[in-house]
C-alpha cells in the first residue's frame, strides 16, 4: 500500500514594530534561506539543508511517497502583506486540493507570523488545511519562538517545536516530526490536545537553552513519551503583536487526562521559576568600556552583540549605536557584522578595493532617531555575497546576500552586506578574508544565535543594549492586541489590554 504524504510550509517570524513589510518579493528572494519554491523544487532545494523539512525528508522519503507542495519562510521582518499571504497559502492549499487523497501532511512553519488581515496567520493557513483534508493527520514543526495560539493547537494534530536556542536542532525537528506522523498514520488522531499559555514574556536574550532555566525546560519537555505523543515548549516572540504573544506549553496525547497533566506539570515549573528569566544589558558605551577592560589581559576575543539590532528578530542590522561606541572609545582591531546597508555596499564596489570613499552609513531603516554614521571608510575587500555557510546553526546552506565590502574606519572593520543576515554564521566574514581570531573585539549583530559558533573563541560575550528594532525589554513596545494581564518582563507590570 502507496502512503502518500503531502509536504509544505510558510513561515515568518514578525516583528510587528518594525516600519518594512513583507512583501510577495520578499520571500521569493534567496537570500540565508531558499527561496519560493513549488512542487519537486522543494524536495530539490530542501533535501540536504539545514531546516525542519530537511530533517523530515531525510526521515520519511525511503519509506514513504512525498508530495510537495510550497515552501516559503522568510526570515525575520515586519508584518506579512496580504498579497503575500495570500498568494503563497492560497498556492499551498490550492496544491494541497490537487494533490488528495492523502494520508497525513506536513508543514514545516514557524509560529510567529502576523499578516496584515490575519494576526494567527499560520493558524488560518492550518484552518485552510484543515477545511481541505477533514480527519487526515496534520503535523507541523515550529520554531523555538513561536507564539503558539488555541486555533493552531485545534487544527494541528501535533506540534514539534525546535528543544535548543540557538537553533541547532532543525533538521533533528523535522525527524521528530516525522516520527509523529508515523504514529499518527498507525494508531489515528490523538483523543487530548492541551495548551497553555505562561502570564509572562520572556526577554530573548533569556530564552537561550545554553543557559538555565531555559536549558531544564527543555530537557524536561524531552523526558515525556509513551502514550504522550509530544510535549512541547515555545518561547514566545515577544514582538509580535497578538492576543495570544508569549511562551507556550502544548500537549497531544492519546487522551485528554494525559496532555491535560503533561502540560500543566511543565507549565507550572516554569511559572516557579519566573523571576529566574530576567536578562541584563549593558548600554552600548559601557559595553565598550568592558570589553576594553577584559581585553587588556585576554588571549581571545571578546565578542560585544548588539542584541537588539538582531536582524533575526526583525532589526534592521543598521543600526550605528554601538559602532559610534567603538568609535568614541578609539577601540582598534574589531571588526562588526553583518551590517545591511546595499547603498554602501554598492559604492564600495564602484570605487574597488583600497580606496577611500566618503559614505552616509547605516540609519536607513531602523527605529526613529537612529542616525548614519557620515565618515572617510576604506574599501579593504569586496565579496559577492554568495557563500555557503559552516556553522551549527545553519551550516551547508547556499546563501546570496548581494554584494558585500569589508569597510575600515578608525580601528574598526566593518561586514558590509546588500540583504540581512543574522550574525549566526562566520562564512559572511570569512567570504571577505577576515580571520576572526585576530581580532580583539568582535561584534555581533544578534541576541543568542552567535554563541552557537563565537561564544567558543571568546575570553568574554557581553550583550551591549544599543538602539535597534528587537528591544529585550518588551515595556518598549506599543502593544495594540496583546491580552490584558500578562506581564511585560519576569515579574514586570501587567499589560492592561486592548479596549
Amino acid at each position: 500500500m502507496v502512503v502518500r504524504i503531502a509536504v509544505g510550509g510558510f513561515g515568518h517570524e514578525t516583528n510587528s514594530f518594525v516600519s518594512h513589510r513583507a512583501d510577495f518579493d520578499y520571500f521569493a528572494d534567496h537570500r540565508d534561506r531558499p527561496p519560493h519554491v513549488r512542487g519537486d523544487e522543494v524536495l530539490s532545494w530542501l533535501r540536504d539543508g539545514s531546516f525542519p523539512m530537511s530533517g523530515f525528508i531525510a526521515e520519511m522519503e525511503r519509506e514513504y511517497t512525498l508530495v510537495p507542495l510550497v515552501w516559503a519562510h522568510g526570515s525575520a521582518g515586519g508584518v506579512v502583506t496580504e498579497d503575500a499571504f495570500e498568494r503563497i497559502a492560497g498556492e499551498l492549499v490550492g496544491r494541497l486540493s490537487e494533490a488528495l487523497p492523502v494520508d497525513a501532511i506536513y508543514l514545516d512553519l514557524h509560529g510567529a507570523m502576523v499578516a496584515e488581515r490575519f494576526e494567527d496567520a499560520e493558524g488560518e493557513l492550518l484552518r485552510r488545511c484543515r477545511a481541505v483534508v477533514g480527519d487526515v493527520p496534520i503535523c507541523a514543526s515550529l520554531d523555538y519562538h513561536a507564539n503558539v495560539t488555541p486555533m493552531m493547537v485545534e487544527f494541528a494534530d501535533s506540534m514539534v517545536i525546535f528543544r535548543t536556542y540557538p537553533h541547532v536542532d532543525r533538521p533533528q525537528t523535522g525527524q521528530r516530526a516525522g516520527r509523529i506522523v508515523r504514529e499518527l498514520i498507525a494508531g489515528g488522531l490523538p483523543g487530548g490536545r492541551s495548551l497553555r499559555k505562561l502570564p509572562f514574556l520572556i526577554p530573548a536574550t533569556s530564552q537561550c537553552t545554553l543557559v538555565e532555566p531555559s536549558r531544564s525546560i527543555t530537557s524536561r519537555a524531552a523526558a515525556f513519551g509513551g502514550e504522550v505523543l509530544a510535549l512541547e515548549y515555545a518561547a514566545g516572540f515577544p514582538p509580535s503583536d497578538l492576543y495570544w504573544c508569549g511562551p507556550s506549553v502544548v500537549a497531544y496525547a492519546r487522551t485528554q487526562e494525559l496532555a491535560d497533566r503533561a502540560a500543566d506539570g511543565l507549565s507550572a515549573w516554569i511559572e516557579d521559576h519566573e523571576a529566574d528569566f530576567a536578562s541584563r544589558l549593558l548600554p552600548a558605551a559601557e559595553a565598550v568600556r568592558e570589553a576594553g577592560r577584559i581585553a587588556r589581559d585576554a588571549s581571545c576575543p571578546v565578542v560585544i552583540a548588539d542584541a537588539q539590532d538582531n536582524p533575526g528578530g526583525g532589526g534592521s542590522g543598521d543600526t550605528t549605536g554601538l559602532l559610534e561606541a567603538l568609535l568614541d572609545a578609539h577601540i582598534e582591531d574589531a571588526v562588526v557584522g553583518i551590517f545591511c546597508d546595499a547603498e554602501a555596499a554598492h559604492a564600495a564596489h564602484r570605487a574597488g578595493e583600497g580606496v577611500d570613499i566618503e559614505l552616509r552609513l547605516g540609519g536607513r531603516f531602523g527605529p526613529a532617531g537612529v542616525k548614519p554614521l557620515f565618515g572617510t571608510f576604506n574599501v579593504r575587500k569586496l565579496g559577492t555575497g554568495r557563500f555557503r555557510t559552516t556553522g551549527a546553526v545553519a551550516g551547508g546552506q547556499d546563501t546570496d546576500l548581494g554584494p558585500m565590502a569589508l569597510l575600515r574606519i578608525g580601528g574598526v572593520d566593518i561586514v558590509v552586506s546588500s540583504k540581512r543576515m543574522q550574525a549566526f554564521d562566520r562564512a559572511p566574514f570569512e567570504h571577505l578574508g577576515v580571520q576572526l581570531d585576530r581580532y580583539r573585539f568582535i561584534i555581533v549583530k544578534s541576541a543568542v544565535h552567535f554563541r552557537a559558533e563565537f561564544a567558543p573563541m571568546a575570553e568574554a560575550v557581553i550583550l551591549a543594549a544599543a538602539p535597534g528594532g528587537f528591544l529585550d525589554d518588551a515595556r518598549g513596545f506599543p502593544f495594540q492586541r496583546l491580552r490584558a494581564g500578562v506581564r511585560l518582563m519576569p515579574c514586570g507590570p501587567t499589560h492592561p489590554g486592548s479596549d
